[in-house]
């Protein structure tokens, strides 16, 4: 295997802490009615499109025009979008902020829409450490997607198979491995630790 030279963190649920239920959970205090707006309304798929690019004001309309009973909570997702990020993952940022002061070349590569991502870097100035990030929103390419990977490796001068990307979704995980890049799916800060360390890289 090439020596891993490049380490590609993702963002939300390996750095930060992301849940919609935080907020839903009081707008939407019924689990099975919350889970229905989920799985029916403001649902995954229909979430990724503004990580891929679209705006909240189109995101909205078009929710709103199929589904105009729920007019309010569709706008209360970007509206609570804040609460749905409340904390960093400490040990994540301790193990990745030791990578860079050790000299290891960190970039990120995240799914996040534009103006959202423009609020977290914001609020955590961890996110500037990194040497560079990747934000889909910006580029209208989400992972898996082979196109983003290619991207972030022209845009930062990566080797792919020194590259180790790490992701909470196996998808993300195996589209990274499709590109040609090592990839871990993440778990928590002490298995990454035990994978850094299985792929000599010291942490």
């Amino acid at each position: 295997m090439t020596e891993i030279r490049h380490i590609v963190f993702d963002i939300g649920k390996v750095l930060i802490h992301y849940d919609p239920n935080i907020p839903f959970s009081r707008l939407i205090p019924d689990a099975e009615e919350r889970k229905w707006f989920f799985d029916n309304v403001c649902t995954s798929a229909w979430n990724i499109e503004q990580d891929r690019g679209r705006t909240w004001d189109e995101a909205e309309a078009l929710a709103i025009a199929e589904h105009p009973d729920h007019a309010e909570n569709i706008r209360n997702f970007r509206r609570h979008w804040h609460d749905m990020v409340p904390h960093a993952y400490d040990d994540s940022v301790a193990l990745m902020e030791g990578l860079i002061e050790d000299g290891r070349d960190v970039t990120l590569l995240t799914n996040w829409a534009s103006d959202t991502f423009r609020e977290a870097r914001g609020r955590f100035p961890f996110l500037e450490k990194p040497r560079g990030i990747t934000v889909s929103g910006d580029i209208g390419l989400i992972k898996p997607d082979r196109a983003i990977y290619d991207h972030h490796v022209a845009s930062f001068g990566l080797d792919p198979a020194a590259s180790l990307f790490i992701d909470d979704s196996q998808k993300n995980v195996d589209g990274a491995k499709a590109a040609g890049w090592e990839a871990v799916l993440f778990t928590d800060a002490r298995t990454l630790k035990a994978d850094l360390e299985r792929l000599g890289i010291a942490a």
